[in-house]
């Protein structure tokens, strides 16, 4: 590895890499030594930036997460456009991407990834919490616009729809078919 080279971003550097070692080799396959590798630094760059490798993999995952902020405030700007079916069927195609269903299954499987992000944010699997979320603030949204039920209950309406559309995407690997997104929102959001 090249030596007295200035990084312009190391973190994002090595976010990236992590990224694409999560994606090409899964979560067993992601080491600090892959990470480096892919990011084509030297192994001490990352403990340089990190105290060890689980806080790289905590950041890592919180910088993940921070983007599903992002398609929160998307989503939220569809309320009163489309039909609610319509825009939560797209959000949940966009929000299920490979690295995000790479990144639950790695705070799944790492007890100490998890513990660390539970310290932090006060959820075990910040993505999954994340967009539980984003889902209940477009459907309240919604509400109040008229268009979900006013008795609807979103506390269990934004839960159940991540958790059906989660198992649909790991079930078919991360592309299901778009009509099947939509007829599990659709078959949710029925009774609302």
């Amino acid at each position: 590895m090249p030596t007295g080279v200035a990084i312009r971003d190391p973190r994002e550097q090595l976010f990236g890499a992590a990224e694409c070692v999560l994606l090409r080799d899964g979560h067993s396959g992601l080491t600090s030594r892959a990470v480096t590798a892919q990011a084509g630094v030297a192994k001490g760059v990352l403990h340089r930036h990190f105290a060890d490798f689980d806080a790289f993999l905590a950041e890592f995952a919180l910088d993940r997460v921070a983007r599903i902020s992002a398609q929160a405030a998307d989503l939220r700007a569809t309320a009163g456009r489309g039909t609610v079916s319509g825009n939560l069927a797209a959000a949940l195609q966009e929000l299920f991407s490979p690295v995000v269903l790479a990144l639950i299954r790695l705070v799944m499987l790492r007890d100490g990834l998890r513990a660390r992000l539970r310290a932090t944010t006060g959820s075990r699997i910040p993505p999954i919490t994340e967009a539980t979320v984003m889902v209940a603030d477009y459907l309240a949204a919604e509400r109040d616009l008229g268009r979900v039920a006013p008795g609807a209950d979103i506390g269990a309406l934004a839960p159940t729809l991540i958790g059906a559309a989660h198992l649909l995407f790991t079930e078919a690997d991360g592309t299901p078919e778009p009509a099947a997104v939509t007829r599990i929102v659709a078959g949710v959001l029925s009774a609302a």
